[in-house]
């Protein structure tokens, strides 16, 4: 059994409280020798910043390269708001992304039937909805140059962003996509808005020169970015990938992620470069927010949290059947109506975030585990 070693990035908010679950989780898969993980902890965005005036450091950063993946809670909060912007806690977040390489973000939209009440949108337009959107994390106008806000005189300001792509980051990120649509139905939408900007032409381009060439079994359209955020609420089950930019897929996996009635239950998974079939590195964190305001009241939902940790052994540590084991353990739970205050109704039964974590290590023993 290979060692491997997990860096966890509990953060700020409801972060350290989410991510407690999955440690024990990983105390008990390696108490009964079925895994061995080596946990590593770190500090990363406000809590980072409280004790070392940065949102990341250096120090971390080598840490995390040197891990097989890492595993964090949630950044951010109003106690942060005022600082400069490149010292917020969001920057410990970006900085990591970047150095490490992880150009292709993964959110999973999926309606759990227990929970098909929570979603604004018809039960039959959710139900069954299994979307992947996969987002490019590292170019864009989230990193393009220049930027900034310059000062123009007479009490008038001026900001600038740049939103640039080159081939090699369309590619590579597509390349991820189409081979996900491989083990899917074969089916991806890219999404661009070619018909307004010179980067989302190219962006068109490239994707369909790639699909024509290496992937033709694949079943490939496109989509302009504002017709597929309508598509997305009129008919979110006609998609099965979506692959798109840093900024438009920023907006669409949040609308996406809300057709399932709750940030609280979301993964998602930031990947790197594949080498020998493996993914080189991966940082795993649940969609939703730090929620300070529920912080340390043991009511946060550490389910998206505990499919953060299930989506690295499926992707980074290759365990198919674990990862499996561990979802249908969550399914299971809410099945027998047990809910965290974010997802309560009339007819559920109330649990905090550590009888969540608790009752979902008892189905993982049930299931085989």
């Amino acid at each position: 059994m290979d060692k491997k070693k997990i860096l966890i990035l509990a953060g700020d908010g409801v972060g350290p409280e989410a991510v407690n679950e999955v440690k024990k989780i990983i105390n008990y898969l390696n108490n009964e020798k079925l895994v061995d993980f080596e946990i590593e902890e770190d500090l990363v965005g406000g809590a980072c910043i409280d004790k070392c005036k940065l949102p990341i450091q250096d120090t971390t950063i080598e840490k995390a390269k040197n891990a097989d993946a890492v595993l964090l809670g949630a950044v951010g909060g109003p106690k942060w708001d005022n600082l400069p912007f490149d010292r917020r806690p969001e920057q410990g977040l970006l900085k990591l992304r970047s150095d490490l390489k992880l150009f292709a973000n993964l959110r999973p939209a999926i309606s759990f039937d227990p929970l098909i009440h929570a979603s604004s949108l018809k039960s039959e337009i959710i139900k069954g909805l299994d979307i992947l959107i996969v987002r490019e994390l590292t170019g864009g106008v989230y990193f393009g140059e220049p930027r900034g806000i310059e000062d123009l005189g007479n009490g008038k300001r001026k900001g600038l962003n740049t939103q640039v792509y080159s081939t090699d980051e369309i590619i590579r990120v597509s390349k991820v996509a189409f081979e996900l649509a491989k083990k899917r139905k074969k089916i991806l939408t890219s999404v661009e808005k070619s018909n307004v900007m010179e980067s989302g032409k190219l962006w068109r381009e490239e994707v369909e020169k790639l699909g024509k060439e290496e992937y033709s079994d694949i079943d490939l359209n496109h989509m302009y970015a504002d017709n597929c955020a309508m598509q997305l609420i009129r008919n979110p089950k006609q998609f099965d990938i979506i692959l798109t930019d840093n900024l438009f897929g920023d907006l669409l996996s949040d609308a996406a992620a809300m057709l399932t009635g709750s940030l609280g239950m979301l993964p998602s998974a930031s990947l790197g470069e594949i080498n020998n079939g493996k993914y080189t590195s991966g940082l795993y964190e649940p969609v939703h927010g730090s929620a300070p305001d529920i912080a340390g009241k043991n009511i946060a939902n550490p389910i998206a949290t505990i499919l953060s940790f299930s989506m690295m052994i499926f992707y980074s540590f290759n365990n198919q059947k674990l990862s499996q084991i561990i979802d249908n353990s969550v399914k299971n739970v809410l099945d027998k109506g047990f809910r965290t205050q974010d997802i309560m109704d009339e007819k559920s039964k109330k649990v905090g975030t550590n009888k969540m974590g608790d009752l979902i290590i008892e189905e993982i023993k049930k299931n085989g585990y």
